[in-house]
């Protein structure tokens, strides 16, 4: 009996020798799974945060300046090209980031896109149906590229005068509502 206790003793001596090492160790690796979960969960939340920006900024094209000067767009090219990629006015509008008007009044040739909105549409021309469906599918509903999401012009109506020289230009009249 006396020497089965003094190998027991021996052998937990053996034991806590050779574990006290080992506790320390998964002790360490213990924290530092808990600093890399740490700085994941910030990694996450800046990716996140670039991912909001990324989609808020929308679809740019990969056209210089030049490029985008020399380019024709007749009214009837623009109006082709939306036929082409099977586009509704408002949709190309989106894609562009103007109002549903602005493109009417292109097609219409009573105004002429310029500056970033001549290089987006040029840009569209090398695009397909399917990639213009895949940009127009990652834009936020209502907001167009370069526009935050939820800002948009003012109802039509808003602000119209109702007597005296309202927008109708006559004196007295009352504007329609």
């Amino acid at each position: 009996m006396a020497i089965k206790e003094a190998i027991a003793r021996g052998a937990r001596r053996q034991v806590r020798g050779a574990l006290t090492p080992l506790r320390r160790d998964v002790r360490r690796l213990r924290q530092s799974v808990r600093d890399l979960r740490v700085q994941l969960d910030r990694l996450r939340d800046i990716a996140s945060r670039w991912e909001a920006s990324a989609s808020s900024q929308g679809w740019q094209p990969a056209v210089s300046e030049e490029e985008a000067q020399a380019a024709r767009l007749s009214p009837g090219l623009i109006r082709k090209l939306r036929g082409r990629l099977r586009l509704s006015q408002a949709a190309v509008a989106r894609l562009v980031g103007v109002s549903p008007a602005a493109v009417v009044q292109w097609e219409q040739g009573r105004s002429a896109p310029a500056g970033k909105n001549r290089a987006m549409l040029v840009g569209l021309r090398r695009l397909g149906r399917r990639q213009i469906r895949r940009i127009l599918a990652s834009l936020p509903d209502g907001a167009a590229p370069g526009r935050p999401a939820g800002r948009g012009r003012k109802a039509r109506g808003a602000g119209r005068r109702t007597r005296g020289g309202g927008r109708s230009g006559r004196p007295g009249r009352r504007a329609r509502v």
